[in-house]
């Protein structure tokens, strides 16, 4: 009978949001749920990319998609938001977070 730690070989190599990216996040997640605008999300991990998906409808496609990933051959972390047609690159979460956010309140006008 095997043991299961946290150092097995397919847990080590996935990015993931950290404690503080995915309390911003959140945070804005639920200004997006207390307004009526979102009902669900979804957190996926993958070796390169971490996405977290936010749906208007929990049977539905995603609203948006928040993307952290890798840059191969840089090693920096990059921030994507695909919403709609849209797919934007951002250097860092706070912009990608502060876009989003002027994109809900202008819903809300």
């Amino acid at each position: 009978m095997g043991l299961v730690s946290s150092s097995s070989k397919t847990n080590n190599h996935n990015l993931y949001f950290s404690k503080y990216e995915l309390a911003k996040i959140l945070n804005l997640y639920s200004k997006g749920v207390s307004s009526g605008e979102w009902k669900d999300y979804a957190i996926d991990f993958t070796k390169n990319n971490a996405f977290f998906y936010i749906f208007k409808h929990s049977l539905a496609t995603p609203e948006c998609i928040l993307n952290k990933s890798v840059e191969k051959r840089k090693k920096r972390i990059f921030y994507n938001l695909k919403s709609k047609n849209q797919n934007i690159k951002y250097e860092s979460l706070d912009l990608l977070l502060s876009s989003l956010n002027r994109k809900i309140f202008k819903i809300l006008d």
